[in-house]
């Protein structure tokens, strides 16, 4: 596997994850603290992390296909995305397990 389908893959891990979290302030200021404002940040940050999360879903499928993943493991990282900080967890495990099998891209000297 490219260490490039790797780095997609963590690369939108942390950023939907990152999202996920604002989201979830976001909505905990707007329907428990009844925050001024909260409406639209709630508003930017969904549809932001909703259109992020299908580009995370491509690439994580992507590399799970890659991996020749089961049906559950690959379900269990597609939806790492929906839960709030499941994908910092499931990138570090992901990453740790397929290091190993990364292939560089370089040509051998001599060849």
């Amino acid at each position: 596997m490219k260490k490039s389908v790797l780095t997609r893959y963590r690369v939108m891990a942390y950023v939907t994850g990152v999202l996920l979290v604002l989201l979830m302030i976001g909505v905990i200021a707007k329907y428990l603290l009844t925050m001024d404002g909260a409406d639209g940040f709630v508003s930017l940050v969904g549809i932001a992390h909703g259109w992020l999360y299908v580009l995370y879903l491509i690439f994580a499928f992507d590399m799970g296909s890659k991996a020749k993943w089961s049906f559950g493991k690959l379900v269990w990282v597609l939806l790492a995305g929906t839960i709030p900080t499941a994908a910092f967890f499931v990138e570090r495990k992901v990453a740790r397990e397929l290091e190993p099998l990364i292939v560089d891209g370089a040509e051998p000297v001599g060849a």
